[in-house]
C-alpha cells in the first residue's frame, strides 16, 4: 500500500528541516538529532511505578530503570535496550517506549543503559547486554520479576543486541528467555537488501546513517559480517526463545528482517512476523505525529502476554 498520509507529511517536514548530511555528522549532532526526534513521542503514558537501579556489568556499573505498569508484586520481565545505532540513544529518549511496552504487555520492563560508541566500541555494548541479562535472570526476585517469565526487546539497534544477546545464552545453556521481540531490528551490517537499496534515502533511517554509526561502532579492521555484529549471518539458529518481529514497510532494514524471520523459521524455532503496512522505520516511537502505532503496541502487547503467561 502506499506511504500512510500522516507519515508522508512527518516525513516532507523533516526534509523541509534540511538536516545535515549524516555521513558528516558528529556523534553529538547524532545524538541531539536523535533526541530531537523523540520528542514526536508525545506525552509521556502514565506508570504506576518507575524505579531506578544499578547492576554490575562488565566493565562498572550499569543503570537500568523498571517501569511497573500496577502494583503487583510479581511481574513478567522484559528487559529492553533502545535504538540509536549503538552511539546514541538512552533511558531518557526512549522512556516513552518503554513506557508503552509495559502499558501494553502488564509486564515490567527493565530498560538498559549500555555503554555506547565510539566511546564504547563493539563489543562493549553487546558484552552488557549480555551481563544486564544474565544477572536479571540470576536475581530475579529481587527485581519482582517472575524467572520463569523473562523476555527480552530491543529496537532498531537495540534489536541487535537483543538477538546477539539471545544467540549467546541459547549456546551457553542459559539464561532461559521465553521471548525474543524485535522492533525494527537492524540484523546484518555487512550486507545491501532490495528494501535498502530501494528505500536508501527519504524514509526517516537513510543508508548514510547507518553507515555514519557502524564506522563508530567498529574498531578500525573489525569485520561486519561477524555474526555478533550481523546477528542474521549467525550459522546455527536453532534453539532461540519464540521470536516476534515487526518491522515496517517502507523501513530499509524490512528485507533483513523477513530474511531472519524465514531463517529462524528454517531453524524449527516458533517465530511470527509482521510488517506494519504504509509506515516507517520507528513508527512506533513517534506516536505524537503517527497514530497508528497505538494500534501496533495492540497487537504487540497482546503477543508479549501470550509469550509470558
Amino acid at each position: 500500500m502506499p506511504l500512510d498520509p500522516r507519515v508522508k507529511r512527518f516525513l516532507d517536514l523533516l526534509a523541509a528541516a534540511n538536516p545535515r548530511v549524516a555521513r558528516a555528522a558528529t556523534v553529538e549532532e547524532r545524538r541531539n538529532g536523535l533526541a530531537a526526534l523523540m520528542k514526536f513521542g508525545g506525552p509521556a503514558p502514565a506508570m504506576e511505578r518507575i524505579e531506578e537501579r544499578i547492576v554490575p556489568g562488565p566493565a562498572g556499573a550499569l543503570r537500568i530503570r523498571l517501569y511497573s505498569p500496577t502494583d503487583d508484586a510479581t511481574f513478567p520481565g522484559l528487559i529492553y535496550f533502545h535504538g540509536g545505532g549503538l552511539v546514541a540513544g538512552s533511558l531518557e529518549t526512549h522512556d516513552i517506549i518503554a513506557r508503552s511496552l509495559a502499558n501494553c504487555s502488564g509486564a515490567r520492563v527493565a530498560s538498559v543503559d549500555y555503554r555506547l560508541a565510539p566511546e564504547h566500541r563493539f563489543p562493549a555494548a553487546l558484552e552488557d547486554a549480555s551481563a544486564v541479562v544474565r544477572y536479571i535472570s540470576e536475581h530475579a526476585a529481587a527485581f519482582g520479576i517472575d524467572p520463569q517469565r523473562l523476555g527480552i526487546c530491543g529496537d532498531s539497534a537495540g534489536a541487535t543486541l537483543a538477538a546477539a544477546t539471545c544467540h549467546a545464552a541459547a549456546r551457553a545453556g542459559g539464561p532461559t528467555l521465553k521471548l525474543q521481540l524485535l522492533l525494527c531490528p537492524i540484523l546484518d551490517y555487512s550486507r545491501s537488501t532490495a528494501s535498502k537499496r530501494d528505500l536508501a534515502s527519504g524514509y526517516l533511517l537513510d543508508q548514510a546513517t547507518l553507515d555514519h554509526d557502524l564506522m563508530h561502532y567498529l574498531s578500525t579492521g573489525a569485520d561486519a559480517s561477524n555474526p555478533r555484529v550481523s546477528p542474521l549471518l549467525t550459522e546455527d539458529l536453532s534453539g532461540m526463545p519464540p521470536t516476534r518481529i515487526h518491522t515496517a514497510e517502507f523501513d530499509p532494514l524490512r528485507d533483513e528482517a523477513r530474511n531472519y524471520f524465514e531463517r529462524l523459521t528454517q531453524a524449527g524455532n516458533e517465530v511470527s512476523y509482521t510488517c506494519h503496512p504504509g509506515m516507517i522505520h520507528l513508527f512506533y516511537g513517534l506516536e505524537a505525529v503517527i497514530p497508528y502505532a497505538r494500534a501496533a503496541y495492540e497487537k504487540i502487547g497482546g503477543e508479549i502476554r501470550a509469550a509470558l503467561a
